[in-house]
C-alpha cells in the first residue's frame, strides 16, 4: 500500500487525490481518535491491539527483514539512524498494527481456513514452483531457511495472511470510478486551445529615469539581506605535474626522429585497408571446381550466384589486415592486386576463394607535421621521472619551515598566488578564476583550512601533486550601500520596468476585453507582431513558456490574459477556441490514469477501515521498547 501511495504522488492526478486521501485520514482520526496509541507500558510487549500482542522479537524480526530488503535495493549498508530518518520503523510498526487489527476482526467474525485450503494456496504460489512449473518442496524448504522460518510458523503466518485478505478484498472489489470523474480527467488532459498572442518586450516602456538617492537607499535597506559578499580566500598554490615541468624545447630533433620512426605506422598513419569478398565452399574439391570455372571465363559474381548467395553475403567489408582473424586468409588477401581472385585458400571456416575489390593504401603524416607533438610526449615522459625528486625536495623545504613560495623557488619552480577566490571558484567580480587546476578538490580543502596551517599535499587524479597555503581570509559580510549600488540600481530599474510593463499590459487587456482586435492593439503599441498557436495543451505548447500556458487555461474561450516572460517582457493573449476530443474510455492513457486514481481510492478506503478497527480494539505502543528494538540512539 505504501509503495502504491508513493507511486501515486508522481503525477498531478496522484498529488490531488493524495491530498484528498490525507484529508480523509486526518478526518477519520479526528472522529475516532487515537486513544492510548503512544502510551508506554511494560518492556516485554512492544505493542498491543485489543487482545493481540506484538512482541519486541516480532517487531525486531520484521524490522530487520525490511531493513535488509531496503539495503539490497540501495546496494549499500543503511544504519539504524538512517532508517529511522526514513521512517522505516514507523512503516513496519504501522504494518504490524494493521495486521493485528485485521486478525482481531477475523477472529470476531469467525473467519477460518482449513489446512487443505492453506496447502493448496501454498502449492500454487509461484515462489515455490520449480523449473517444471510444479510445487518444489526443496525450493520451499530453502526459501523458508533463508528467511529464518520453519514450516509450522510459515503455515500459521500464511493462514493469517489469507484470512486478512478475505476480510479486506471485498472492501474494494468491484470499485468503479464515476464516468463523470473520468470525463473530467480526459477533459483536463486532452483539451487543446487555439490562441493569438503578442510579446511585449521590456524595452517597450522606454528608459527608466534614475531614482532619487533617498528612494534608492530605502530600496537597499528593505532588501539589504540580498546583498552580501561571500567569503574570499587568498591562496598560494603550487601544482606539480609532468605537463607543468616538461621542456619540449630540450628534446633534440634526433630523439624525436627516432621516436617517429618507431611509432609512425601506428600513431601517425592509417594502415592499408582492403574491400574483401570471400566465398566459403564445403570442401577443397568444390573450391577447385569454382576456380576452374573462373579460369574458363566465368566471373566471381557468377560463382556467388551459383552458391545461392549475394554479394552482401560474401562481403567482409573494408578492413585492415589486423581485423581479419584468419592469418592465412589475411596474408593472401593483402597480397592480391585490386580486382584479382585468389586460388583456393584453406581458412578456419573451410576452403575459400577471395577477391579484393578496392585498396586504400596506408598513409603516414610527415615528420615535420608531428615533430612538436613527439617532442612534447618525450618531454612529458622524462618529466615523470623528475616528479618524485621534486616532490621530495619541496617537502624537505616545507619541513624546514620554508613557505610554499620559498620551497617552490628552491626547486626551480614558481608558486601561484590567487588574490581572492570564493568557494565556488569565482573572483570578486563574479568571474571564474582562470587556470584553477584541480579546482573542486583544492577549494574544498582550502575552505576548511586556515591561515598558517600546514596542509596535506593533494594528489592529482591525472598524476602529480598540489600544495596550497591560505594567505588571507576575508569573511562573508553584508555589502555596504556604496558597494552594492550598481546591483541595487539595476534591481530598482528592473522592478520599475516590470511595474510599467504590467500597467501597459492591463491597459491592453482592457481594450481587448471590450472587443478591440488584437491586431489593432498590437499596432498601437509599436507594431507588435501577432502570433498564433494551435493545439496548445496544459502539458505545454510550442515555444510557449509553462507559466503562459497555465494562464491560457485559466480563462474561457474569448478570454484575455497575460504572463511574464523570463527576459522581463510580457505575453498578452486572447483564447480563440477550445476543443475536447471525444472520450474513449478504452484509451490506454486514460485507463492508466483511471487505474492510478482507483488504486488511491482503494488505499483511502482501506486506511479508513484500519483506523476504525484500531480505534475499536484499542492500540497501545511501548515507545521505549520500540526504540530499543531498532537500536536507535535515542528514545522516542
Amino acid at each position: 500500500m505504501l509503495e502504491a501511495m508513493r507511486a501515486a504522488t508522481q503525477g498531478w492526478i496522484g498529488r490531488i487525490i493524495m491530498a484528498i486521501v490525507m484529508g480523509f485520514i486526518i478526518l477519520s482520526f479526528a472522529i475516532w481518535g487515537i486513544g492510548d496509541i503512544f502510551r508506554g507500558f511494560g518492556a516485554n510487549k512492544l505493542a498491543e491491539v485489543g487482545g493481540e500482542e506484538i512482541t519486541t522479537d516480532t517487531f525486531r524480526n520484521a524490522y530487520q527483514t525490511e531493513l535488509q530488503r531496503v539495503q539490497r535495493q540501495a546496494r549499500r549498508a543503511i544504519t539504524n539512524e538512517e532508517a529511522k530518518r526514513f521512517g522505516l520503523d514507523r512503516q513496519v510498526l504501522s504494518r504490524l498494527l494493521s495486521e493485528a487489527a485485521l486478525n482481531q476482526e477475523t477472529h470476531a467474525l469467525g473467519l477460518a481456513m482449513n489446512d487443505s485450503e492453506i496447502a493448496k494456496a501454498i502449492a500454487n504460489d509461484p515462489s515455490f514452483k520449480g523449473p517444471d512449473g510444479q510445487f518444489d518442496h526443496a525450493r520451499f524448504d530453502e526459501l523458508l531457511r533463508d528467511n529464518g522460518l520453519n514450516e509450522k510458523a510459515f503455515v500459521r503466518d500464511q493462514r493469517g495472511f489469507y484470512l486478512r485478505h478475505e476480510l479486506v478484498d471485498p472492501l474494494t472489489a468491484g470499485l468503479q470510478l464515476p464516468k463523470a470523474m473520468l470525463e473530467a480527467i480526459h477533459r483536463f488532459e486532452a483539451e487543446t486551445r487555439s490562441v493569438d498572442f503578442v510579446i511585449l518586450p521590456a524595452s517597450s516602456v522606454g528608459p527608466v529615469a534614475s531614482p532619487p538617492e533617498d528612494e534608492l537607499r530605502k530600496y537597499f535597506e528593505d532588501r539589504k539581506l540580498g546583498y552580501s559578499s561571500p567569503e574570499y580566500r587568498s591562496l598560494v598554490t603550487l601544482t606539480l605535474t609532468p605537463e607543468s615541468i616538461a621542456t619540449p624545447q630540450n628534446v633534440s630533433d634526433a630523439d624525436a626522429q627516432k621516436r617517429y620512426d618507431e611509432t609512425k605506422g601506428d600513431k601517425f598513419g592509417s594502415p592499408e585497408k582492403r574491400a574483401i569478398e570471400q566465398i566459403i565452399f564445403p570442401d577443397d574439391a568444390a573450391a577447385k571446381a569454382a576456380r576452374d570455372k573462373l579460369d574458363a571465363g566465368a566471373s566471381f559474381d557468377d560463382i556467388v550466384k551459383d552458391r545461392g548467395l549475394t554479394l552482401k553475403d560474401v562481403s567482409l567489408g573494408l578492413v585492415t589486415r589486423a581485423q581479419l582473424i584468419d592469418k592465412d586468409a589475411a596474408d593472401i588477401a593483402f597480397a592480391l592486386p585490386e580486382g584479382a581472385v585468389s586460388a583456393p585458400v584453406k581458412t578456419r571456416f573451410g576452403a575459400a576463394l577471395i577477391r579484393v575489390t578496392k585498396i586504400e593504401p596506408s598513409s603516414v603524416k610527415p615528420f615535420a607535421e608531428v615533430a612538436d607533438e613527439i617532442k612534447r610526449d618525450i618531454a612529458i615522459e622524462r618529466a615523470r621521472a623528475e616528479i618524485g625528486r621534486l616532490h621530495d625536495a619541496i617537502e624537505d623545504q616545507r619541513a624546514s619551515g620554508k613557505s610554499l613560495a620559498e620551497a617552490a623557488k628552491s626547486a626551480g619552480l614558481e608558486a601561484r598566488t590567487i588574490a581572492a577566490v570564493d568557494a565556488a571558484g569565482k573572483n570578486p567580480s563574479g568571474a571564474p578564476v582562470a587556470g584553477l587546476t584541480n579546482g573542486p578538490a583544492l577549494l574544498k580543502a582550502a575552505f576548511v583550512s586556515d591561515v598558517g596551517v600546514d596542509n596535506d599535499t593533494l594528489t592529482l587524479p591525472q598524476g602529480g601533486y598540489q600544495w596550497f597555503e591560505v594567505a588571507k581570509i576575508d569573511k562573508a559580510r553584508q555589502k555596504t550601500f556604496e558597494e552594492a549600488r550598481p546591483d541595487v540600481e539595476k534591481a530598482w530599474r528592473d522592478d520599475e520596468t516590470a511595474k510599467l510593463l504590467s500597467a501597459k499590459t492591463v491597459d491592453m487587456s482592457k481594450r481587448l476585453e471590450v472587443g478591440e482586435p488584437l491586431a489593432s492593439v498590437a499596432a498601437s503599441e509599436g507594431n507588435l507582431e501577432v502570433k498564433h498557436a494551435n493545439d496548445v495543451k496544459r502539458s505545454g505548447g510550442k515555444d510557449l513558456p509553462a507559466n503562459a500556458v497555465a494562464q491560457m487555461f485559466n480563462v474561457g474561450v474569448g478570454g484575455v490574459g497575460s504572463a511574464r516572460l523570463d527576459d522581463g517582457g510580457r505575453l498578452v493573449f486572447r483564447i480563440l477556441d477550445a476543443v475536447v476530443p471525444p472520450i474513449d474510455f478504452a484509451d490506454p492513457a486514460l485507463v492508466a490514469i483511471g487505474g492510478e486514481v482507483k488504486k488511491t481510492y482503494s488505499d483511502d478506503l482501506l486506511a479508513q477501515y484500519l483506523g476504525a478497527l484500531q480505534n475499536e480494539f484499542g492500540v497501545k505502543v511501548n515507545m521505549r521498547a520500540l526504540a530499543a528494538a531498532t537500536g536507535a540512539a535515542d528514545a522516542y
